[in-house]
């Protein structure tokens, strides 16, 4: 919940509201006021039913298929008529306003077309205006810059094989045919060289265009349960129209009965298809707003996860991305699903693997980094041979179709779960959106699309009007570091832009503006408090600071004995009260008391590592560390946040074990990645440093980068425990929305640490920081 002022009057009201408060307050640039509702039913009419565009490929094979009863009759003439009626001006057929780069598809759908009308001696008159389309694009058949359908040499001329076969006429150069044939011969005769499980799944994957050549037989072995090969109507109508299966007609007449006179490239696809909407609107940055949709969906997908649906486990990308976005969910699923794909032998002999699908690898290795427990190291395997294969195609730019896919490996790559900032994600995420082209239903050529132009619009309004929200509080935020005069502090950072940037990239949606502003507040504060600490106060100062804090007494100004120590507990004092005052309003308790605990437990740590120092006393590296996860400074960031995030946190859960267990496995995150990057700069300035400490305790029998990598695996070990805790449900106390607040926490950290101290630095977060909060989209709809 939120406070809302509305003519002079506070109200608390819902985070729906707020939203369609800052709505109403932003115009578009026509003067008429913007309101998500429309867009918002049609979205979530998209979760209850996915509607599959007609494949018109698939649906020229399936009208090829003779009836049982009467050969000489097509089994389906309901297809013939689809295919007469929806010939598109230019003689082709396929989808609309395809890519340019696609053109080879739309060759493929247009000559099955032909063959399915030739075949049954019908509609002459599109026939000729097909092989006229055909004629003037044949030499696009032979271009390697154009994006080729998997096992188009093969497929394309098959069918030119078989038209061949009845006798017609494809207007095409006699060369250009011989090379395709040529292709084809080459491949099929490098394919026999090859007796990997991988080739044979290939090879009845594209079997539509083997014709008469092959024994059908062998190829029904990869029949599904359902009746289909591959959820291919194409191929499974292939297979039919060379060997009767009572399944297969039964698989393809259903696809009539449900979508009438044509079919989708791929079916079933309902768990495929409803993972990526729900994955492209977490991404997107806009799934707040479709709660419910998301939870019924995955409700249905475990259902069918725990019932072995052959959808999910048969298909690889499927599985891995169930399992990816349910255990995240906190759903309980095992990897024992991905645990054979850990054998990158084991995966080169399989269909994606055999194709090299960058695809299918991305998803596993984004499955891979889910990992909660320390035995499960198959996902380590599995992250490590996929990491590798996605590096080597990034490289080589293999298979990857296009520019954005290979931004999308980088991506991965560079930025893995636990460093992957929301709001960078949903802005990389929508402008790099295809509208036309959101959801992939097979791993490879066979796939199909999603009209989703409502939710670019409605994500790219999303973040537009967040932005717009953020740019404001930051300006508050620097008028509210002028008023206390905190920039009268000489000795103190002033990195106002990357704290608050620190809460907005995680804490983005509108109705999380109170829990940004404690987050960016405290963050500033504690910036002051530690240099304070470090270089900016005396032992008198920092005792009397402290002595302060302990008081909180309202009469504090004639105990202050210094100008800093006023700025400071003055901004503290209010600060604090203000959002002890909100906080309580929110949980109906009162919570100042325990913001001050809060503040004075991180005050005696910072104390204990002036006094070592002071006294040039060398700790363990047990008590550096007792000290030092708390002295590292985001109790006060984290924790009062917390009471801001919707969920009402009692007594019992703030003193729980639960909720100190999560702040000090992030805590010892940040401590760790802080003490690796900073190892230099603290070393020149004298100070304490975990990595400094652990080589003077080793009686340097240890090397520097044998310390770095033991803390690194403490860092591992730390944030798969801090993982599993935020996505535990039984047993535990801490509300999920709250949790998440400690693995946002551990995000930030990776990103500031990823390469130095990026928080210390000047220069390093500069381009990150305006990212989300300055720079406009750069959208094209």
């Amino acid at each position: 919940m939120s406070l809302l002022k509305i003519n002079n009057s506070v109200r608390v009201i819902s985070p729906r509201e707020l939203i369609d408060h800052r709505y109403e307050k932003r115009k578009s640039s026509n003067n008429t006021f913007l309101h998500p509702n429309g867009t918002i039913d049609r979205i979530r009419e998209q979760f209850q039913r996915i509607e599959l565009s007609t494949s018109s490929y698939d649906t020229a094979w399936v009208a090829m298929v003779p009836s049982p009863t009467s050969p000489n009759h097509p089994c389906f003439p309901q297809c013939l008529d689809w295919i007469l009626n929806n010939q598109h001006f230019d003689g082709s057929w396929g989808l609309h306003h395809s890519h340019p780069s696609l053109i080879k598809d739309d060759l493929s759908s247009t000559l099955a077309c032909i063959l399915a009308l030739e075949k049954w001696k019908t509609g002459q008159g599109h026939v000729k205006r097909g092989l006229n389309f055909i004629e003037s694009n044949f030499s696009c058949i032979m271009d390697e810059q154009l994006r080729s359908p998997i096992g188009f040499d093969i497929i394309f001329s098959g069918m030119l094989e078989y038209a061949n076969g009845m006798g017609l006429d494809i207007p095409m150069d006699q060369s250009v045919i011989n090379n395709i044939l040529s292709k084809r011969a080459a491949e099929l005769e490098w394919e026999q060289g090859s007796n990997c499980e991988g080739r044979k799944v290939y090879l009845a994957y594209v079997a539509e265009g083997l014709g008469n050549s092959q024994d059908w037989k062998k190829f029904m072995k990869y029949q599904r349960e359902n009746g289909s090969l591959f959820n291919s109507p194409s191929t499974t109508a292939a297979a039919l129209m060379h060997r009767y299966n009572t399944k297969a007609h039964e698989y393809l007449h259903s696809l009539l009965l449900k979508f009438g006179s044509s079919v989708p490239t791929a079916y079933p696809v309902d768990v495929h298809a409803h993972l990526r909407m729900v994955d492209n609107v977490e991404r997107l940055g806009i799934a707040q707003h479709f709660r419910d949709e998301i939870r019924s969906v995955l409700d249905h997908i475990y259902r069918c996860w725990l019932l072995n649906d052959e959808e999910i486990f048969l298909d690889m990308v499927t599985c891995a991305m169930a399992f990816r976005i349910l255990r995240m969910k906190g759903y309980n699923v095992s990897p024992n699903c991905l645990s054979q794909l850990s054998d990158v032998n084991y995966f080169n002999n399989t269909l994606e693997g055999y194709l090299k699908d960058v695809n299918a690898v991305l998803e596993l290795y984004k499955a891979s980094q889910v990992k909660i427990l320390p035995n499960e190291e198959s996902l380590d395997n599995l992250g490590s041979w996929s990491r590798t294969f996605l590096k080597q195609a990034s490289t080589t730019n293999q298979r990857l179709g296009n520019h954005v896919a290979l931004q999308e490996v980088e991506y991965a790559l560079n930025f893995p779960i636990w460093s992957n900032l929301e709001r960078l994600e949903h802005k990389r995420q929508i402008e790099n959106f295809n509208a036309g082209n959101l959801c992939v239903l097979k791993t490879s050529y066979k796939c199909d699309t999603i009209n989703n132009k409502d939710i670019l619009r409605f994500a790219l309004d999303d973040f537009n009007t967040c932005q717009s929200i953020y740019r404001e509080e930051l300006q508050n935020l620097e008028n509210w570091v002028k008023d206390n005069n905190l920039d009268q502090l000489g000795f103190a950072r002033q990195k106002q832009i990357y704290c608050y940037f620190s809460a907005a990239a995680t804490l983005f949606s509108p109705e999380m503006s109170d829990a940004r502003i404690s987050w960016a507040k405290n963050s500033i504060l504690t910036t002051i408090v530690d240099d304070f600490f470090d270089i900016g106060g005396s032992m008198e100062e920092l005792v009397n600071l402290i002595s302060l804090v302990e008081k909180w007494d309202v009469n504090w100004e004639k105990e202050a004995c210094s100008e800093q120590v006023k700025i400071i507990f003055s901004c503290l004092f209010n600060t604090i009260n203000e959002l002890g005052t909100k906080a309580s309003a929110l949980q109906r308790r009162s919570t100042t008391q325990h913001l001050v605990d809060i503040w004075l437990s991180l005050m005696k740590s910072m104390m204990k590592e002036a006094e070592w120092q002071l006294n040039k006393e060398v700790p363990s590296v047990d008590d550096y560390m007792t000290n030092g996860y708390v002295s590292f400074a985001l109790g006060p960031i984290i924790l009062p946040a917390l009471y801001f995030v919707g969920p009402e946190l009692p007594e019992d859960v703030i003193s729980h074990l639960e909720y100190h267990n999560l702040f000090k496995l992030v805590s010892t995150c940040g401590r760790l990645l802080n003490d690796i990057q900073g190892f230099e700069r603290e070393g020149n300035e004298g100070k304490l440093n975990g990595l400094s400490l652990r080589i003077l305790h080793s009686h340097g029998s240890t090397s520097k980068e044998e310390v770095k990598q033991e803390m690194q695996r403490v860092i591992n070990s730390s944030r798969t425990e801090l993982l599993r805790m935020v996505l535990q449900q039984d047993g535990s106390v801490v509300p999920r929305p709250c949790k998440d607040l400690f693995w946002k926490m551990c995000k930030i950290l990776h990103i500031f640490y990823m390469k130095n101290d990026g928080f210390t630095s000047p220069k390093e977060m500069v381009g990150t920081v305006n990212a989300v909060i300055h720079e406009p989209l750069e959208v094209n709809l």
